[in-house]
């Protein structure tokens, strides 16, 4: 097929390329060209930018159409009313984020999603994410009726992860010590390796499939006890987890998922339960989880030595609350 994705060069991008090269396509990015434009030569690419430039797009046809990167819903709107001429399928990449209410469970594709209050605003902030998400799904769904795949995944994990919130476990681990654990440890966990998302996506547009699809894994239920016991396996390290309540960690002001990834309060329950039997009935399967863990190191490895991580705790902000935990405890 001819394929254009938009973007191509950020996390998913580079796999959804390297994914498509693999299986014989032939694709063309269009995006700013600031992102790693090292990355593949030998791939057309027009560099432009979806607020200005769309028309560099125009007359051309594409068998497919990946957008993964729109956040911003007129943009969306604009690039799938431009490209409805151009292509009979177009697969928008979106978020689970864009589900109204964590503090039930399961969520699946027909729970109620989240509204913006001024669809105008397009400033982007975490508040707004999953209701603009949702509102991108919308405007592509009316520029391209029944031809547009809407994709959720969950947090999407793996080797050149820039933010970070997967690695930080694999990384912390591998260093030892007395790690901090947080909240329950049966609490589940969800989230997915980004080359089996990627090359799912690409033989779900060679099918032509449409509607709207959950893609969060593992295959099975995971708990955050087990994921991080298999770090500690992978890496073979010699970690030690001293298990936090989560009223504690609240009451010290530590950010969920971000200071302390995949954890959440767990009145959210619906965070880690959402429904992807409908995307693993079209094909979604998930690698071993040491495999995803393995490559994630592996990779991390590769930075400099100074690499600070985008998420997780600070090493001094770690043992300051395990002292304050244990001060705790003991007054108890």
């Amino acid at each position: 097929m001819r394929i254009l994705i938009l973007g191509g060069t950020g996390f998913l991008g580079r796999h959804l390329v390297q994914a498509a090269l693999e299986r014989q396509h032939t694709v063309t990015l269009f995006n700013r060209g600031l992102s790693h434009p090292e990355l593949f030569p030998q791939v057309e690419q027009i560099h432009g930018d979806r607020e200005r430039d769309l028309q560099l797009l125009h007359g051309r046809i594409w068998d497919a159409v990946i957008d993964s990167n729109g956040q911003i819903p007129r943009q969306v709107h604009e690039s799938a009313s431009l490209l409805a001429e151009s292509t009979s399928h177009y697969t928008f990449i979106s978020t689970t984020s864009v589900y109204a209410d964590f503090t039930v469970a399961p969520i699946d594709e027909l729970s109620p999603l989240s509204k913006l209050e001024d669809t105008a605003i397009e400033t982007q902030t975490r508040e707004t994410y999953g209701a603009r998400k949702a509102l991108c799904e919308h405007h592509a769904e009316q520029a391209l009726p029944n031809r547009v795949l809407v994709i959720r995944p969950g947090l999407i994990v793996g080797p050149h992860d820039p933010t970070d919130r997967f690695t930080y476990w694999p990384h912390r681990i591998a260093q030892g010590g007395q790690v901090l654990a947080p909240g329950n440890p049966e609490q589940p966990v969800q989230f997915i390796d980004v080359r089996d998302l990627a090359a799912w996506c690409i033989a779900m547009a060679e099918a032509r499939r449409t509607g709207v699809y959950n893609a969060k894994g593992p295959g099975s239920p995971l708990t955050m006890r087990q994921l991080l016991e298999c770090c500690r396996q992978v890496s073979g390290g010699n970690a030690q987890f001293e298990w936090v309540d989560e009223r504690f960690l609240l009451e010290q002001e530590v950010m969920p998922y971000l200071q302390l990834p995949l954890w959440v309060p767990s009145e959210m329950v619906g965070f880690a339960r959402v429904d992807c039997s409908k995307a693993i009935a079209a094909g979604l399967h998930f690698r071993p989880l040491t495999e995803t863990i393995q490559d994630t190191l592996d990779w991390d490895a590769t930075r400099p030595a100074n690499n600070v991580l985008h998420a997780g705790l600070a090493p001094e902000h770690e043992q300051q609350l395990l002292r304050a935990w244990h001060l705790k405890l003991k007054k108890q």
